[in-house]
């Protein structure tokens, strides 16, 4: 780790260096709380996780269970409206949002594991090994995989949501192998792993002390990813009905209301609930991505502080990827001026500038 915080040293601006790398590092990474996209994104999949494990406890109905009060609007008794057989809609999302949940989790789980095994062996290892297990993540790599798991679990009698979740976790493992290969790569020729294979430390505690450590943000970030991708994969294969449909998801609830024409009847309440979940859950697992990308790059570190130093003090810069204030003009105060050049990054040179 200290060969990590000393390259982020050298790349990082001189005014981010002291609030980010001086820290602890039990304070630093409680940083990573303080990104608004990441606590954002953890508040909403808080929610929907305790929604998972409660829900069959607090849902007001059965969700297969049929009344009288055929394809109602939203109400005061049902407050999502009801199927064209009387099933509470709300009843149905929220029970279904374990299976989708499970799926994900379970997904994720397995293929972050098997692309670290596979990955950092590669990496590591070097040589035949190397080639061989590369060899094998590109097969994986060049095959469809949602078609795949479309074939695969049709051809599954009775493909549950945990039958499910191991198809996606075998089809889908094979990207953050690859990433996982070249950053480990990057870091097996080190100072740090130099030093330790002097010391003559056995292979094992060097991968799991001195790599490992440093691919903790490249591994929850391939996590989310396959997350995102493992829940996305439940829905359609539930949407298509190759899944049982009588296990309650929002795939489901969409199949349903497809096969009974719930566009063409006017019943939005059927699927639109089911659709903003999904929108927002993506979004959720999206933000904890775009938050662990801020937290681990010294680039967009840099970059956004500079940006909100900016606007506090009153400067809107240029659009891109640096802030930019213009040339300073005659009716400028010196005084505003000043502020700019000392938090703005130098303008380009023109053309003239660059003649001379």
């Amino acid at each position: 780790m200290a060969a990590v915080e000393s390259t982020v040293l050298e790349t990082t601006p001189p005014d981010v260096v002291p609030q980010t790398t001086s820290a602890p590092g039990a304070r630093r990474r409680l940083l990573f709380l303080r990104n608004a996209k990441a606590l954002t994104g953890l508040s909403m999949l808080a929610f929907f996780g305790v929604i998972a494990v409660i829900g069959p406890w607090i849902a007001p109905y059965d969700p297969s269970a049929m009344s009288d009060a055929l394809l109602q609007p939203p109400s005061a008794a049902h407050w999502l409206g009801t199927t064209h057989t009387g099933q509470d809609v709300l009843s149905q999302i929220i029970v279904g949002t374990r299976g989708v949940l499970v799926v994900g989790l379970i997904s994720g789980v397995l293929a972050t594991l098997i692309g670290m095994l596979v990955g950092v062996t590669a990496g590591f290892v070097g040589g035949v090994g190397d080639e061989t297990l590369s060899a094998l993540s590109n097969v994986f790599l060049v095959i469809p995989q949602l078609p795949l798991i479309i074939i695969i679990a049709a051809q599954v009698p009775g493909a549950g949501g945990v039958t499910v979740a191991f198809i996606i976790a075998i089809t889908g493992w094979a990207w953050g192998a690859r990433v996982l290969r070249a950053q480990t790569l990057s870091l097996r020729r080190r100072d740090f792993v130099e030093a330790a294979r002097a010391n003559g430390e056995r292979t094992m505690r060097i991968i799991f002390a001195e790599i490992m450590p440093n691919l903790t943000a490249i591994i929850a970030a391939g996590f989310v990813g396959t997350v995102t991708f493992a829940v996305l994969s439940q829905i359609t294969l539930a949407f298509l009905g190759v899944t049982p449909i009588s296990e309650w998801n929002w795939g489901t609830i969409l199949f349903w209301a497809q096969n009974n024409l719930a566009l063409q009847r006017g019943a939005w309440w059927w699927f639109v609930p089911a659709g903003l979940c999904i929108a927002a859950l993506g979004m959720a697992l999206t933000l904890i991505n775009f938050g662990i990308d801020e937290f681990v790059n010294p680039r967009l570190r840099s970059t956004g502080l500079k940006a909100r130093e900016l606007k506090r003090r009153g400067i809107r810069p240029r659009i891109g990827f640096t802030p930019v204030v213009d040339e300073p003009r005659a009716d400028d105060r010196p005084g505003e001026v000043d502020a700019a050049r000392a938090v703005a990054a130098p303008a380009a040179p023109t053309t003239q500038e660059a003649g001379r």
